[in-house]
C-alpha cells in the first residue's frame, strides 16, 4: 500500500493581508524571512508570490547596507 503525500498550496502572506508596500525599517517582519545564517528564504518554501519576493528581498539587501539586520548572525 502506498502512503499518499498531502501538499498544502502555499499562499502569499502579503497578498493575504493586502500588505502593499513591505518597508526594510520593520526588521521584526523581515526576521521571520531569514534563516539562521541570514539567508533569505526561498519563495518555493515561504510561498511568497513574486513581486512580493522581490520587494521582500530588496528590503532585506537595504536593511542589511543600513545596519538595520545583520548580514551574517553571530553566533
Amino acid at each position: 500500500m502506498e502512503k499518499k503525500v498531502f501538499h498544502r498550496k502555499n499562499v502569499c502572506r502579503f497578498c493575504n493581508e493586502k500588505k502593499k508596500d513591505i518597508s526594510f525599517k520593520e526588521t521584526y517582519l523581515l526576521k521571520g524571512f531569514l534563516t539562521e545564517r541570514g539567508k533569505i528564504i526561498p519563495r518555493r518554501i515561504s510561498g511568497n508570490c513574486s513581486s512580493h519576493q522581490k520587494a521582500l528581498t530588496r528590503a532585506v539587501k537595504r536593511s542589511r547596507s543600513i545596519a538595520f539586520l545583520a548580514f551574517v548572525e553571530e553566533r
